[in-house]
């Protein structure tokens, strides 16, 4: 599924005009970048925890070339599914 089909369910399941549910899911999409970017979680109940976390700096190899290069440390987005979603996806009601 992609932003175009995403945006075209809802529409759908909400009874709202693709543009409305366009600025809705853009509106939620930056809430929670924005979270992330300030260092909170946010938590989605029966969804997950979208979380941010900090990789350290670290030594990597060039596949190529075998030569060792520096990785520089960065932030990157995490999810953690809840209960309910992890029940969903493996077939218990």
């Amino acid at each position: 599924m992609n932003q175009a089909d995403l945006i075209s369910h809802v529409a759908d399941a909400a009874g709202l005009s693709k543009a409305d549910a366009a600025k809705a899911i853009d509106a939620v999409l930056s809430a929670v970048a924005d979270e992330l970017v300030a260092g909170k979680e946010v938590r989605l109940n029966g969804f997950g925890i979208f979380s941010a976390t900090e990789r350290a700096a670290r030594e990597g190899r060039n596949p190529q070339t075998g030569a060792a290069i520096q990785i520089a440390a960065s932030k990157v987005a995490k999810f953690a599914p809840a209960k309910a979603l992890k029940d969903r996806l493996n077939g218990a009601s």
